[in-house]
């Protein structure tokens, strides 16, 4: 039985995926290989397969045709994903299945027969309310697995997954951080209680814009609290050297500045933080695997209350204005009574089985599934 893991995105989706393949190839007759689309992965697959104490992988670069090779070059436009895909059909189709972490797989052999293609697999790079994880492109999946209750039943509902064709195995990401955490130090100089903030990218839903320069002009006049600012990996993605080191020389003693490097992608801030601020991140619920006081920034007047998209909301106080948020996280930690039960009931519902081994309940359902 062959089997290609996909990573045609950028690298912190390795951390959602990678330890699945460690699983895999311990069982007998499974054979596993590793195609990527970004160079800078080759960094992640390294560090997370050091962590595990894993024998090396061979890793294929997928292939690129001249419009894609044109797209990454130029850099601010993406990975031209869907010419990748087309690229690296004729050799993906040699395999028994395709194992992805993002649903863009639903375009892998759009116009083959079912019995004409390897089967595709899909695993959620994470575990958030929002509209874009539960797309009708789960409808191309042959199996999807979840890792909690939360979104099985969401998906159900919308009839894009069936009860025979997923299973749900709890959040790999959680086990791949418990590794990389063993050899982490302090982020501060100075003990004090730290506040994340973890905008998202996304247009028209992110608070970055509105909330940054305030924020960081709050927490600059006092020394109460240590904040990291670490954004979605995708809101840097694309800059520039320049304006990625303009943000990062802003750190101070009291405040880290962080764009893109590993610790933005391996859970460090979401373990190490008192606080959560944020706002459409499924980065919310890794903070929440240990409840913990969130304040949340609707920074375009959303209306939320009864939206699923927005479920996550409900977890914390939610504010509008700049002027709110320091008092909103001075008296996060007092309100937190009223938030606690809700928190823990959803993060069970959106982490799922939180026992070691979510990586191998993944393998075992994969194989199970492929030998049917």
């Amino acid at each position: 039985m062959d089997i290609a893991f996909l990573f045609i995105a950028e690298p912190y989706q390795c951390y959602h995926g990678l330890a699945v393949a460690f699983e895999l190839r311990r069982i007998p007759g499974v054979r596993v290989a590793i195609h990527y689309n970004d160079p800078e992965s080759l960094h992640h697959f390294e560090r997370i397969r050091h962590a595990y104490g894993e024998a090396p992988f061979e890793y294929i670069r997928m292939k690129r045709n001249l419009f894609a090779k044109l797209v990454e070059r130029i850099g601010i436009f993406g990975f031209a994903k869907q010419s990748v895909y087309r690229s690296s059909e004729p050799e993906l189709l040699k395999y028994d299945a395709i194992f992805t972490v993002e649903d863009t797989a639903f375009r892998l052999f759009e116009n083959r027969a079912e019995t004409l293609r390897p089967r595709k697999i899909y695993l959620p790079h994470g575990a958030g309310d929002g509209t874009v994880g539960f797309s009708p492109r789960l409808r191309s999946f042959d199996y999807v697995l979840l890792p909690g209750p939360k979104s099985a039943e969401r998906m159900l509902a919308l009839k894009h997954i069936r009860p025979d064709n997923h299973r749900e195995v709890g959040l790999v990401k959680l086990e791949t951080a418990e590794r990389l955490a063993r050899a982490s130090g302090p982020l501060f100089e100075t003990a004090r209680p730290t506040v994340l903030y973890n905008a998202h990218k996304t247009r028209g839903l992110q608070s970055w814009s509105r909330f940054i320069e305030p924020m960081l002009a709050d927490f600059a006049a006092r020394d109460a609290y240590n904040l990291i600012v670490a954004p979605h990996v995708k809101l840097f993605r694309r800059r520039g050297a320049r304006t990625k080191a303009y943000w990062r020389s802003r750190s101070t003693a009291n405040i880290l500045i962080d764009v893109g490097s590993d610790r933005s992608v391996d859970m460090s801030y979401t373990r190490a933080a008192d606080i959560y601020v944020g706002d459409i991140s499924s980065q919310v619920y890794e903070f929440l695997a240990h409840p913990r006081p969130c304040v949340f920034l609707n920074a375009y007047d959303i209306d939320w209350k009864a939206d699923p998209a927005f479920a996550h909301w409900h977890l914390g106080d939610v504010i509008s204005r700049p002027q709110d948020l320091m008092p909103a996280i001075e008296a996060a930690p007092a309100r937190h009574h009223l938030y606690r039960d809700r928190q823990e009931a959803r993060a069970a519902a959106s982490l799922g089985d939180r026992r070691p081994g979510a990586a191998a309940r993944a393998a075992e359902a994969t194989v199970a599934f492929l030998r049917r």
